[in-house]
């Protein structure tokens, strides 16, 4: 769960074995080859590549949307790998390098925070923990890497929608009322889109018990080269160690997580 849990207490060029082939599977797992390269498909560009016809195209990314292995891009011309497709197999921007690139930011935010800190990516309107750290605290916050979480609730996830345009949230949103997790979660687009603003100005993101109650959490951006590398950092700690000036000052501590360490003069 991307605010957490408590506890303590092959190329698609590849050709397939023809003599037994499912035509409509082998064009579905041919697409979803194509998102661990692509940043994002538009059903031409899919038809294009794979060879066959735009309504052929059209009719497996919209199975794999519905399947949660695409989703729709925030231009909403295209397709972007999906939920699913991540935890099969993760897409371009959240492999191994990134990992570890990351693994000395998560290492320092742990030790500056006390409390657990993650990664997080948003594909679609989900944000997904690509990796993370666990406080030392006997009650602490469970890194659950891999799982997703309705981006509109979590700190996390607000930081990375705040990296998008109005039109691209309002395209990712577009109806008004947004799903309750709690009763302290954001369910109107309009309430979003205000607090987006603020995070935008501020940098960093607060989540009051919006995805789990009792749980606090603070993000700021993790900026790595590509769109598709976009990450949060985030720190979650139990509501009794996460009033908001303690999330201020683990947004601080992140932030100082973040930054490159001070070149020294010859």
């Amino acid at each position: 769960m991307i605010d957490g849990r408590m506890y303590g207490e092959v190329s698609a060029a590849v050709p397939a074995a023809r003599g037994y082939t499912i035509e409509s599977l082998d064009t579905g797992l041919r697409l979803m080859q194509l998102f661990l390269t692509q940043d994002s498909l538009t059903v031409s560009e899919a038809a294009r590549r794979l060879g066959i016809g735009r309504s052929t195209a059209h009719r497996v990314l919209s199975t794999l949307e519905g399947r949660g292995f695409a989703v729709r891009d925030p231009s909403g011309r295209g397709y972007e790998a999906g939920p699913e497709l991540f935890r099969l197999g993760r897409p371009a921007g959240f492999g191994t390098q990134v990992r570890a690139r990351l693994g000395a930011v998560l290492d320092e935010a742990v030790r500056r925070t006390g409390e657990t800190v993650q990664s997080a990516a948003l594909i679609g309107d989900q944000v997904i923990v690509t990796d993370g750290r666990e406080s030392p605290h006997p009650v602490r916050v469970m890194l659950e890497t891999g799982r997703a979480h309705p981006a509109h609730a979590t700190a996390a996830g607000k930081v990375l929608l705040s990296r998008m345009t109005v039109d691209q949230v309002c395209a990712l949103y577009p109806q008004e009322r947004l799903p309750a997790l709690t009763a302290h979660t954001l369910v109107s687009r309009t309430g979003l889109l205000t607090e987006l603003a603020e995070v935008r100005e501020l940098g960093r993101a607060f989540s009051r018990g919006e995805s789990v109650l009792g749980l606090n959490a603070v993000a700021v951006p993790l900026a790595v080269p590509g769109r598709r590398d976009r990450l949060a950092l985030s720190a979650s700690a139990p509501a009794d160690r996460g009033g908001d000036a303690a999330l201020a000052e683990r947004a601080a501590q992140l932030r100082q997580s973040v930054a490159p360490p001070p070149v020294e003069a010859a």
